[in-house]
């Protein structure tokens, strides 16, 4: 089967940090304009040498995303970005849009053709290939397992070789076709295509009876809100259609969900091709999945389903507008100073009190994501077991972390819900 690339979002430092760390082989990212995530932190043009920099430090793999549809009156902003890509020496270009496939390939850089371009079929995966030398493509979230294995079989009789398939693995979906939606654009003059979506689609809405002053709630299946794709349960099966790249949805969202997210995907996937010819292997392997899907179940979520890929209909709406993670995190106060001698971080109490036996995680720009339990805690080096708001406390942590993270503690959220549709 070989190698499995684990493909990481970052959508700013903290998330970089939070993915290397966690095992991932590849990080996507955008820049500020023409990527499909424009409300996502993103990062700065000239920050590119640096995150690229760090990649390889890592030997981690680096994908610009530039996957928004590209107007006339961008093309000096296109031909800037694609400019400084290739002196970066970013690893591939994520792309929908043909200017920007044109671009790229002839500035020698490597296209991954986005989902955005919905491919689901060998013979526009061939034409893209013989005419751009397109080797690796996201495929359409529409895509079944049995679709992903004709498409492989086709392929082979075409003679186009050397191919290498992307699938969504975990995150958000989109009620619209390969996210083409114009609900956004319509309402608030901000559209999906262009990375702008407020997601009206997520909300609740009602249904107002004037005649009859009568009003109902359309909140209980939020019908145009699909639950959070979820392949953990079956992704040996998704590896078995010969997926190369298994992407992890969420460049909007925070540094843990990006490394709890990437660990859980990194752990089950190695467990299944290092041990999948062992004796007992089938019931071992259900229970790494078992462990790691509770552990997703702690980030945010809409709830988890199947996707696409076992068939359709999928008819798995969002039961809420919120996350149903089943454990919430709570800002405690920022790191005033580090003690690398003792491994202490100094804390300021500004929001929530800190306790001895909290599950705690600290975040930051070059720290990434540590979580630890809180064992040790001292004010004025004298022990306590809680620290309340306004007071300065050192914790003594796992690993170093630096002035300016953030402490957060984790509590569990009641009634929260799990499980995959």
């Amino acid at each position: 089967m070989g190698e499995v690339e684990i493909l990481a979002p970052a959508g700013e430092w903290a998330c970089l940090e939070a993915a290397i760390g966690s095992g991932c082989d590849a990080v996507y990212f955008g820049v500020e304009g023409l990527n499909m995530r424009s409300s996502a932190r993103n990062f700065r043009t000239e920050e590119l040498p640096r995150i690229v920099s760090r990649c390889r430090e890592a030997g981690v793999l680096a994908y610009l995303t530039l996957n928004a549809l590209v107007y006339d009156r961008e093309f000096e902003v296109l031909d800037g970005l694609l400019d400084a890509a290739a002196a970066a020496g970013v690893d591939a270009v994520i792309a929908s849009d043909l200017a920007v496939v044109a671009g790229a390939s002839q500035r020698g850089l490597e296209v991954h053709v986005s989902t955005q371009m919905s491919i689901a079929n060998s013979r526009s995966l061939a034409e893209l290939a013989r005419h751009y030398g397109i080797r690796r493509f996201v495929l359409a979230r529409e895509c079944t397992l049995d679709d992903i294995n004709l498409l492989r079989e086709n392929l082979a009789k075409v003679g186009v070789g050397g191919i290498e398939l992307e699938a969504f693995a975990h995150g958000a979906m989109c009620v619209a076709v390969s996210g083409r939606c114009f609900m956004s654009q319509f309402q608030y003059g901000k559209s999906a295509n262009r990375g702008e979506c407020l997601q009206p689609c997520r909300r609740e809405y009602r249904i107002v009876n004037d005649e009859e002053d009568q009003e109902f709630a359309l909140g209980s299946d939020y019908v145009m809100s699909p639950q959070d794709l979820c392949t953990l349960p079956f992704v040996e099966k998704l590896l078995e259609t010969g997926i190369r790249s298994l992407k992890i949805e969420g460049r909007n969202r925070s540094p843990e969900y990006t490394a709890t997210v990437t660990r859980a995907y990194r752990s089950v996937v190695d467990f299944y091709l290092q041990h999948k010819d062992d004796p007992g292997f089938a019931g071992a392997f259900e229970l790494e999945k078992a462990g790691q899907l509770k552990r997703l179940q702690r980030v945010f979520h809409r709830g988890l389903s199947n996707g696409f890929f076992m068939g359709r209909p999928m008819e798995a709406w969002t039961e809420s507008g919120g996350s149903q993670a089943t454990v919430r995190k709570f800002y405690v106060g920022p790191v005033t100073n580090y003690y690398a001698r003792v491994g202490a971080a100094e804390v300021l109490v500004q929001d929530n009190a800190v306790r001895c036996g909290d599950e705690g995680i600290f975040i930051g720009p070059t720290t990434g994501v540590l979580e630890q339990l809180i064992e040790s805690m001292q004010i004025e080096h004298a022990a306590v077991e809680q620290a309340d708001k306004g007071m300065l406390v050192a914790i003594k942590t796992a690993a170093p972390v630096r002035r300016g993270d953030k402490l957060y503690v984790v509590r569990d959220v009641e009634g929260a819900a799990g499980g995959t549709g």
